[in-house]
């Protein structure tokens, strides 16, 4: 009459083993700190490189004409060409086509 109970101990231990690496699996991909979000921060980076040399560019462009348009360097062709096109200058000898 001695019946033998199923022993539930190990079943417990690896069911509780499994739920927490399938926690930590989940958290390792998805989580805050996980591989999505860490691929998501790259391509952001990127983006973020990008648009720094293009306004580094742009930077450079604009301090070129500032320089160009200073008291120490005059350059008459950048200057005619601001003139034309903000106060809409012409020369006499020139048609003007609308």
């Amino acid at each position: 009459m001695n019946k033998k109970r199923p022993a539930f101990g190990p079943v417990i231990f690896y069911a509780i083993t499994c739920t927490f690496g399938a926690y930590l699996t989940f958290a390792a991909v998805q989580g805050e700190y996980g591989l999505f979000r860490r691929i998501q921060i790259e391509a952001d980076a990127e983006q973020l490189r990008e648009e720094r040399d293009r306004l580094a560019a742009e930077l450079a462009e604009i301090e070129n004409r500032t320089h160009r348009l200073s008291d120490n360097f005059l350059d008459l062709d950048l200057l005619d060409e601001q003139a034309r096109e903000v106060l809409g200058y012409v020369r006499r000898d020139e048609i003007v086509l609308r």
